[in-house]
């Protein structure tokens, strides 16, 4: 069955989850990341990852925006700089202004141009995926935004999957679902998707039941494998 839909998780798939600490770090009232920002941003990452699956897990779901706090204020205190409130202050800013992946833009004008459905599956709160879409100027070459807020648990919950079925009144077998997270490409395999994980770093694969379908190293052949 040929491929008649991309759906793309937003954080690190889409939208550079690295840019805020990064940005900020190069500002000097901030100089006390200037070195250590990767590891910060790391453990923000991490962080906000886990506490969506312990959530989900035992069912006291908060949105993802309450979770990306809460990760930051870890890898602050991690980092030594928990008593920063100034620092605090700006990167939460800067985490609703992210920049996108260079190659977004035109793989994503090449799937409309094709004719793909395109959307945006994500963790991501709606507001908080507006901000990152308006500020990466995609918003003309995507369908919708689908959130993890309409049901309420956090990928890789199988609710979140159905959403686009929902959303789209397509089969499991006509979606392409990328994804930056090794373990969110292969449980969207085992749901039915055919999957490519984005994999910027060249890590291994997760050790779960399935694998992703496909592994690029960046966005720009997505088009290529839509198009079969």
């Amino acid at each position: 069955m040929p491929i008649t839909t991309c759906i793309f998780d937003a954080y690190g798939t889409l939208f550079d989850v690295s840019a805020a600490a990064r940005q900020a770090a190069a500002e000097p009232e901030f100089a006390a990341i200037a070195d250590s920002w990767p590891v910060l941003a790391e453990h923000w990452r991490q962080k906000q990852l886990q506490y969506t699956w312990l959530r989900a897990v035992v069912g006291a779901h908060e949105d993802f925006w309450t979770v990306t706090q809460e990760g930051l204020d870890w890898a602050m205190q991690k980092q030594g700089v928990g008593q920063d409130a100034a620092l605090r202050e700006r990167l939460l800013a800067l985490y609703w202004e992210l920049q996108s992946y260079p190659e977004v833009p035109e793989m994503l004008h090449s799937l409309k141009q094709m004719g793909m459905k395109t959307a945006i599956l994500s963790n991501g709160s709606p507001q908080m995926l507006e901000g990152a879409v308006r500020s990466a100027g995609i918003e003309d070459v995507l369908d919708d935004t689908l959130s993890v807020e309409t049901v309420g648990v956090f990928k890789p919950a199988p609710q979140v999957y159905d959403l686009v079925s929902k959303r789209f009144g397509c089969e499991k077998e006509e979606v392409l679902f990328v994804s930056s997270n090794g373990w969110d490409a292969a449980c969207a395999t085992g749901y039915g998707f055919e999957t490519v994980w984005v994999n910027r770093a060249g890590d291994p694969p997760d050790r779960l039941p399935w694998r992703p379908s496909h592994s690029l190293s960046d966005l720009q052949k997505v088009p290529e494998l839509a198009g079969g």
